[in-house]
């Protein structure tokens, strides 16, 4: 009876034992190491060098970066009355998108400062529920508060791709004429608000 080599669909034969790699084999991968490698290096070391010099790391170049915001009409979560169009971001003003989700850890570090700028009423928070279960992003806003002014529930992903979400919690800033300006990746903190997101607002308000 033959012997298998491991798990294999029945009716295959097992193969022999694959034979050490010659010196000659091994030169062709030792080249593509030593290309690939160096390469590697460049581009990180491109990555760093662009963050040096803009000063800011979680603003990633986006192509939506003045821009329209794009198309989209979402429902609500349980017990709201009022999804999230893009109609409604465009007859809002100066205001924030902020992408979250209740899987998302930094995303309650984040939330009691969206709660404060809600507090103030000094401009509309829209809200985009990222993959999320309806019932669970309900759960969360009752639990932590709700700082939006209204919420779409993005349950596919299929309104953060066109939005180019890279994760959660991502924060946009939008002009008065429905364009975005201004793209943030990762917790908002206090020192993002003071020094980067109010002073942009206050100038898009003059």
């Amino acid at each position: 009876m033959t012997e298998r080599n491991g798990d294999m669909p029945p009716g295959e034969a097992a193969e022999d034992t694959p034979q050490e790699a010659t010196p000659q084999e091994t030169k062709p991968r030792r080249r593509l190491l030593f290309i690939l490698v160096p390469a590697a290096f460049g581009v990180l070391a491109a990555v760093l060098a662009w963050q040096l010099e803009t000063g800011t790391p979680d603003k990633i170049p986006s192509a939506l970066i003045d821009k329209s915001i794009p198309r989209f009409d979402l429902p609500p979560l349980p017990g709201w009355d009022a999804g999230l169009a893009s109609a409604d971001i465009e007859k809002g003003g100066v205001s924030l998108v902020n992408v979250f989700a209740s899987w998302c850890g930094p995303c309650r570090i984040e939330h009691p400062l969206l709660m404060d700028i809600a507090a103030q009423d000094m401009l509309p928070i829209w809200g985009l529920n990222y993959k999320d279960q309806p019932k669970d992003a309900t759960r969360w806003l009752n639990q932590l508060g709700d700082p939006y002014t209204q919420i779409g529930s993005d349950l596919s992903g299929r309104v953060g791709i066109d939005w180019g979400v890279y994760g959660v919690p991502e924060t946009f800033v939008i002009d008065a004429e429905g364009r975005i300006v201004y793209k943030h990746i990762g917790v908002l903190t206090r020192k993002d608000w003071d020094e980067k997101i109010l002073p942009l607002i206050e100038k898009l308000r003059q």
